[in-house]
């Protein structure tokens, strides 16, 4: 199975870039996606053409913000939205889909902003999505993609230092979330297969940022331990283009 997830950062921007393409190329078995900034009839719409692949939306009620789909070419035993929380539940930021030895759950976490007001929401969004995440891994082993919002080491930023509890996606508050996932076992794939190499998954449109490769890492594959003897490989594609965000990718034997 080949997994990718991608922050496409609007799925009706990203078909005009090229996305078909970029998805042959990949040659995915499920493409998780965050930030469609689309209804689900929208994302639909939108996505018309791309043949071979079930797909499930999840939108916010506010139209053209946040949103999530998983396209899969394998139909899932089940297709589950959202936390069951309503505070959480308004932005379309989870799908969870169920198959034979593992949930794959697709996540957009919630950016603190730039002014970091929502900070304080995002903590409790953290708490309580490694509840969901914990609850799940009851009944199977767990697989989490996504762009979660934060770089969780220096590694992971190309300016840590001037960044670090100064700017949202490197505050101590949104790493001590990232190091709770990791105390609660679960595995960062691709630091736990390439512990020392450099690579980001996302870039600010400022400053030619992608083109002087001033940027984050902070998207992920994260799994349980069951898992993680069936990691094959894991990447981050940074050749594939239309978005502030590159795709992840991880293969499972």
């Amino acid at each position: 199975m080949r997994l990718v997830s991608w922050n496409v950062n609007g799925i009706r921007a990203v078909m005009k870039k090229d996305f078909p393409a970029s998805l042959d190329g990949m040659k995915t078995d499920v493409l998780c996606l965050q930030e469609t900034k689309a209804q689900d009839d929208q994302v639909l719409e939108a996505l018309q053409g791309i043949d071979g692949y079930h797909i499930y939306t999840n939108s916010a009620v506010k139209k053209g913000y946040s949103g999530t789909a998983i396209l899969t070419k394998k139909e899932p035993l089940d297709v589950r939205f959202d936390l069951g929380i309503d505070e959480h539940d308004q932005e379309g930021r989870v799908i969870a889909a169920e198959f034979a030895d593992y949930f794959l759950v697709t996540v957009y976490t919630p950016n603190s902003g730039s002014e970091l007001k929502r900070l304080a929401y995002r903590q409790t969004w953290d708490a309580d999505f490694l509840k969901y995440m914990k609850k799940l891994e009851k009944q199977k082993p767990v697989i989490v993609c996504g762009d979660l919002n934060v770089a969780h080491k220096d590694i992971d930023l190309a300016r840590p230092k001037p960044n670090y509890n100064k700017s949202a996606g490197y505050m101590q508050e949104e790493i001590d979330g990232l190091d709770n996932i990791v105390g609660a076992d679960f595995i960062d794939t691709f630091r736990h297969q390439k512990p020392d190499e450099i690579k980001y998954s996302w870039w600010s449109y400022r400053a030619g940022a992608r083109v002087k490769n001033v940027g984050w890492r902070i998207d992920y594959f994260v799994i349980s331990p069951a898992l993680v003897d069936s990691i094959k490989n894991v990447d981050i594609l940074n050749d594939v283009m239309g978005s502030d965000h590159c795709p992840v990718l991880l293969d499972l034997k």
